[in-house]
């Protein structure tokens, strides 16, 4: 393993909140100089949170872009992954907030492409603030340009009883397979019973795929369109608290369902979290958006 000849500096971030302790929190680590896979998963298991992201700055002749241009890299406590929505905006709201761009537009060079993080005007999400029983701040919001994670078709027939008892004897209408991220998404009756659902995870790591994205029609009233949960035990992650790579999949399914293309969601995780969302059909790429809020800053010693 290698040995760091300075310090790397870190922030953890929760994302798609503006209320420190909820939404989903990601380590954020600043690399002067390349580290060895090793010492990046051995990192990624210490800070053992859902995500520990990895920023390499790109020199400006490097990449021929007019905007500032990272390497970005995503470690969940046990492996690499190869798109994660929450770790980008954490990553996106550290170099905005700590002045370290001078740019409304950062570019990350990742394992699924260019993606670009954009920093816009506050936008309105109705009983964002309400749902997550913080103070609400005036902070910027980061839209993310994601891939549209297409839906495939998944004959579930013969493991409905088991699917739903491993979500706690939930009634399942639907059930669908994401190309991308190789996960289930399981449709509940309702966005309550999403919320109230108690996962049996010993159950959920023996079905195909990833994990298991569950989604229901949000509560009349809420001010959102779907609640959803993920469940992610095969990558250490029993519950990610927001799942924004999630909802590059449930954009394009709840699109069909609703018949429209702008929500706004909630993950009724036990932290909670918020985003806005736009699908462009005709392209193929999600626009999230949220909001974020830097709680710890440090640095790694080893």
């Amino acid at each position: 393993m290698s040995m760091a000849k300075e310090p790397v500096k870190y922030c953890v971030v929760d994302a798609f909140t503006e209320s420190a302790f909820k939404g989903n929190p990601a380590a954020v680590c600043f690399l002067e100089e390349d580290r060895d896979e090793e010492w990046l998963q051995a990192v990624a298991a210490e800070f053992n949170i859902s995500e520990t992201c990895y920023l390499t700055r790109i020199a400006e002749s490097h990449h021929g872009s007019s905007n500032p241009r990272f390497r970005l890299r995503w470690f969940t406590p046990v492996a690499e992954v190869k798109l994660c929505g929450h770790a980008t905006l954490a990553a996106a709201h550290t170099l905005f907030s700590a002045g370290l761009v001078d740019a409304d537009v950062i570019e990350f060079e990742t394992l699924s492409g260019v993606l670009t993080a954009k920093k816009i005007p506050a936008i309105n999400i109705t009983s964002a603030s309400d749902l997550q029983n913080g103070e609400a701040q005036d902070r910027f919001y980061i839209e993310l340009d994601f891939p549209v994670d297409p839906i495939t078709e998944f004959s579930f027939d013969e493991c409905t009883s088991q699917l739903s008892g491993a979500l706690d004897g939930a009634s399942i209408i639907d059930v669908k397979r994401t190309q991308i991220g190789d996960d289930l998404i399981v449709v509940a009756t309702s966005g309550k019973a999403v919320s109230e659902l108690q996962p049996q995870f010993d159950a959920i790591v023996k079905f195909p795929g990833r994990g298991i994205i569950v989604s229901g029609i949000a509560p009349p009233g809420s001010g959102f369109d779907f609640y959803s949960r993920f469940f992610c035990p095969k990558l250490g992650i029993n519950e990610d608290p927001v799942c924004g790579s999630a909802h590059c999949a449930l954009a394009s399914y709840w699109s069909k369902k609703l018949g429209k293309c702008d929500f706004n969601a909630y993950q009724a995780s036990p932290r909670g979290g918020v985003l806005n969302i736009h699908l462009d059909e005709q392209i193929q790429r999600v626009l999230l958006r949220g909001k974020a809020v830097t709680v710890m800053e440090g640095c790694v010693l080893v």
